[in-house]
């Protein structure tokens, strides 16, 4: 949550500042704010999104040093006065804030007692006080040691960048439990909660870790540990371009997102299969062939869409490879004191690989010895550098709040993983192997074909635009479609949806079908056809409106359906990367159809990095 971005170099910081801020947008759009130094600190900050603030600034400011900030609103309504930057009492220090100060209650009450006057609802002007108070001390000789001692005081997490008035030639930034980096560019440095702040200036970024301090010039930047001690970080190559962050002509990124799919599954597939061999390679893996060999069962840990991919694997690694799963809610995790051996393997899923809940459990598995493997998008993100090891999607950056072409990259990478496994544990023959490598490469243009008939579902939304409920219905590999196109649908459009396992609609939801619940059933898996028949049948008598995802060979169901939408024939473990399409462009054209911002829904932000 919430987007950070700092600036020093030759250019104007806040014409570097208020473009990565838009860039960060996704991380929270209540509000926005700068803070640049030039002769004294300036601080402007207004309630909505960074378009609002960019009106509100002078064109003419060429400060060379500045700070900013997009929020998602955690203590304190969205307005002006609870807006990023805060400041000092004495007005010389800002800070931006992304994070939750755990005690900020009692530190409040200290720093009142201490003279400090507060203006907001927030916990993060708590910081602001704290560092003033610790700076005035005259032991306390540089800005950053009044910062190390300002966080030891802090429970909870941040990532926090800082500016003095009396030092214009510097920032110091911080971070515990989010996300922050350094780009390292020439005689000018940028620090951002993520790359794609920092793409176009420069490829070489620093990624800090928890209890790290940077002070950054110009031209320099130094990182120290809790204890005072520098750390030797290391540089990292930025894998991103400026093109995979614009729009590139769409009017959203999500629709630029789903329409992405054909190439980023097959980014996902290239050069680890090897159809003509029957071969998948994997090779973050290759260390930990023996433990997943041996493992007693499977733990994943996800949260949101991250916890549907984790559900689809649940049956591929339980059919694939014969080892048991259990799939957690990340967010519930350690607070079930769960019975983790050291033979467990525990896999966590998480785009942005900074997900807190996701890194919690990461942290509860690593600590009772179990064997953590991550599957993540962002390289260098907190979850791949703290897992043993894992695959990379390669989807490139989401930057739709609601998840699309990472989904099908996740499942992708964990059909690959299950495909593997079973190989090794010898648990599905080479013929099925063979197969499944062969079908799974063919999934790209399979893809694309279902983007085609884009047409035909923006007509059905049409239909559906205004509709009070949907039911979305699967079975087996697409339960967890069911419940990811449902989530779809209730993140941008504001409909109430519901997924569920077809059966269970006798146990509850078909007291709720009439002729104004539209139903979506996905019947693309063939061991499953004759029971959704059954399942339709029962809905179509309570006149309930059936729009139906349907294999192209399954013609009963077509026959039954009221409107459908066809999808190519492939195996049925892969079935999912397919039947989603269709429900991320129904939610997508719904969500238009109703005018929802459809990349910045309401209340959502894209990188969960608070509890």
């Amino acid at each position: 949550m919430c987007g950070i971005v700092g600036y020093i170099g030759a250019r104007s910081a806040q014409d570097v500042v208020v473009k990565g801020l838009k860039r960060l947008e996704y991380r929270g759009y209540d509000s926005a704010g700068v803070a640049v130094i030039q002769d004294a600190l300036k601080v402007t900050k207004c309630k909505g999104k960074v378009a609002k603030l960019e009106a509100m600034l002078s064109t003419s400011d060429k400060a060379e040093i500045g700070i900013g900030h997009t929020r998602w609103a955690t203590h304190g309504e969205p307005n002006d006065v609870n807006s990023h930057p805060h400041t000092s009492t004495n007005g010389k220090i800002a800070v931006v804030h992304n994070g939750i100060i755990e005690n900020y209650t009692a530190l409040k009450v200290q720093l009142q007692s201490q003279g400090h006057v507060f203006y907001s609802d927030t916990d993060t002007e708590i910081m602001a006080k704290l560092i003033e108070q610790f700076y005035k001390d005259p032991e306390v000789l540089s800005l950053e040691k009044a910062v190390q001692l300002a966080t030891r005081q802090v429970n909870g997490t941040y990532g926090i960048a800082v500016l003095h008035e009396d030092f214009p030639d510097l920032m110091v930034v911080a971070r515990r439990g989010s996300p922050l980096l350094l780009g390292v560019g020439d005689n000018e440095m940028i620090v951002a909660s993520d790359a794609s702040a920092v793409a176009e200036y420069t490829d070489k970024v620093v990624y800090l870790d928890d209890n790290e301090t940077a002070v950054i010039r110009r031209d320099s930047y130094e990182v120290q540990d809790n204890s005072y001690v520098l750390m030797d970080k290391k540089v990292h190559e930025l894998q991103m371009s400026l093109e995979e962050i614009e729009k590139g002509g769409y009017p959203f990124f999500m629709l630029k997102e789903i329409f992405e799919q054909p190439k980023t599954i097959g980014d996902s597939l290239r050069g680890r299969i090897q159809p003509e061999e029957g071969k998948i390679v994997l090779g973050g893996l290759t260390d930990v062939m023996d433990k997943l060999h041996g493992a007693r069962r499977i733990i994943i840990a996800a949260c949101g869409t991250s916890w549907h991919s984790g559900l689809v694997a649940e049956y591929l690694f339980e059919d694939l490879a014969q080892i048991p799963i259990e799939v957690e809610y990340a967010s519930e995790f350690r607070y079930k004191n769960p019975l983790i051996y050291p033979d467990d393997i525990v896999i966590v899923i998480s785009q942005s690989g900074e997900t807190a809940d996701t890194l919690a459990a990461l942290r509860e598995a690593k600590s009772k010895g179990a064997t953590v493997l991550g599957v993540v998008n962002v390289v260098g993100s907190t979850i791949a550098r703290e897992t043993d090891a894992g695959v990379y999607l390669h989807t490139g950056p989401e930057i739709g709040v609601a998840s699309t072409k990472a989904f099908t990259g996740q499942v992708t990478v964990l059909t690959m993983m299950a495909i593997q496994l079973a190989l090794y544990r010898e648990t599905i023959t080479a013929k099925k192997a063979d197969e499944l490598i062969k079908a799974l490469s063919q999934i790209p243009t399979k893809v694309q074909e279902i983007l085609d008939q884009h047409e035909e579902i923006e007509r059905i939304s049409q239909l559906f635009t205004y509709a009070p409920n949907f039911l979305y219905l699967g079975r087996s590999y697409n339960f967890p479609v069911a419940l990811e196109g449902a989530l779809k649908l209730k993140e941008i459009s504001y409909i109430h949806a519901e997924g569920y396992p077809a059966a269970e609609m006798k146990h509850g939801p078909i007291a709720l079908i009439d002729k104004m619940m539209p139903v979506v059933v996905i019947s693309a898996t063939n061991h499953t056809n004759d029971k959704m028949v059954s399942n339709i049948e029962e809905v179509r008598a309570r006149k309930g409106r059936i729009i139906a995802v349907v294999n192209s060979s399954h013609e009963e169901v077509k026959n039954l359906a009221e409107f459908v939408v066809e999808i190519p024939t492939t195996m049925d473990e892969l079935s999912p990367l397919l039947s989603v399409i269709p429900l991320q462009l129904l939610s997508y054209y719904i969500a238009l159809n109703r005018g929802c911002d459809v990349d910045q829904p309401r209340n959502l932000a894209k990188s969960v990095t608070v509890e």
